[in-house]
């Protein structure tokens, strides 16, 4: 049993950190660079929010409640990234990160919906040979949760370093990271199969 929980956590862990799948990565990127570390509590509610839409995603589709279309979820997945990134550079350096929470909540929600619909046949191969595909489910989502914390804090600790010892300021930051994640989803969108 414990073999199973380290491999299902194991698999949440490495969806998150692998690099291949960095559209993930980017994604936790744009949606941490506005926060500092005195904001830790509200990025934990954050990164936890998407996690929830991502097991839930999951759940549906394993459960046969929805069905993907894996062209159209490909073409979303870079559009949410470019939506957070577009929303950070044009409100760097102003207060809409710590007013307008509870549509911050219900779009980090949705993303996360978007997100684990992305992640839909790699984990129903990997749940393929679980007993209780509830409980991988749930292993692999607290695998996914602590990828998620420890880019949040690499992001967030090298922000720390380049606004306090490089003395970027907080708005330039946060334009410059986005603008680069943007420069990275465009050609994801472009070269999307869902046009194609």
């Amino acid at each position: 049993m414990i073999d199973n929980f380290l491999s299902n956590f194991q698999d949440g862990v490495f969806h998150v950190l692998h690099l291949s799948a960095y559209d993930h990565i980017l994604f936790l990127i744009v949606l941490t660079i506005p926060y500092l570390f005195k904001d830790w509590k509200r990025v934990l509610i954050l990164v936890s929010v998407f996690t929830l839409g991502h097991c839930a995603s999951l759940a549906l589709t394993t459960y046969d409640i929805i069905s993907v279309n894996v062209k159209l979820v490909e073409f979303l997945i870079p559009l949410t990234i470019l939506i957070v990134a577009l929303f950070n550079v044009f409100t760097a350096g102003k207060k809409s990160h710590g007013t307008k929470i509870g549509l911050l909540f219900f779009a980090t929600l949705f993303f996360g919906l978007i997100h684990g619909l992305g992640f839909v046949t790699a984990f129903e191969r990997l749940i393929s040979t679980s007993e209780n595909k509830l409980l991988a489910l749930l292993e692999i989502g607290l695998g996914i949760e602590v990828g998620q914390l420890v880019v949040v804090f690499i992001v967030m600790f090298l922000s720390f370093l380049c606004q306090t010892i490089f003395r970027f300021s907080r708005r330039d930051w946060i334009m410059v990271i986005s603008a680069i994640v943007v420069g990275f989803v465009l050609p994801m969108l472009i070269n999307s199969e869902l046009f194609a």
